[in-house]
């Protein structure tokens, strides 16, 4: 019986191909605040984020070092209030430009998860682009503030991500008693699990990681 050899699948270029131009530059303005984020998802985990708000700045800088995505963030905002607004709006704008990025999601592998520890710390963080956004939040910090950065703004940076790029992420707190150790487990744990998911499946050429053929 004769065999007829499958042709070769040159995953490099598929690869290529469905990596080309995952980009986006997305600006948003309000009269609270001026935010503008340009990402790059197949980067080398560039940062350059200027918020004015130096704890935030320090959590998106581990997004783009673990993720690998590119990251640039400027944003002013009315500190003189408090930093709700800017926290909240860069969480708006990242999450509308990693959406934007991920275009129709072809190709990618949808799914992530990592479990993250810094010394007494440990956090799991599981995400899917699913296009149903939802936030499971399990963080229990100590504190009220890190330095000057109010905790409780570390949930509300997650709700805006996870509606304004249409994912569903759960967060688990496993242990920890540091409250900035907790978080930048969070936010470490979210940026590897991130870099899982939106990573290009050459298996699946370019279908849309879905039973239904939809997100």
């Amino acid at each position: 019986m004769q065999t007829q050899d499958r042709p070769a699948v040159d995953r490099s270029s598929l690869q290529d191909s469905l990596s080309a131009n995952r980009t986006a530059t997305v600006k948003r303005t309000t009269k609270e605040t001026d935010i503008a984020v340009t990402l790059n998802l197949d980067g080398q985990g560039q940062a350059n984020n200027q918020t004015g708000v130096p704890f935030l700045d320090h959590m998106l800088d581990q997004i783009s070092s673990h993720s690998l995505i590119d990251l640039n963030i400027r944003a002013t905002g009315d500190h003189e209030i408090d930093d709700h607004h800017t926290n909240e709006d860069v969480g708006i704008t990242l999450g509308q430009s990693l959406g934007e990025a991920l275009g129709d999601r072809k190709g990618i592998h949808r799914f992530g998860h990592f479990l993250a520890p810094l010394d007494e710390a440990l956090v799991q963080v599981t995400l899917d682009f699913s296009g149903r956004p939802h936030l499971s939040y399990g963080l229990e910090i100590p504190t009220q503030r890190v330095g000057t950065y109010d905790t409780q703004l570390v949930r509300e940076f997650f709700v805006a991500v996870v509606n304004h790029s249409q994912m569903t992420l759960h967060i688990r707190q496993l242990d920890g008693i540091n409250s900035h150790h907790i978080i930048e487990a969070t936010f470490k744990a979210f940026a590897r699990a991130l870099r899982m998911a939106i990573a290009i499946d050459p298996r699946r050429s370019q279908a849309i990681p879905s039973s239904k053929g939809v997100l």
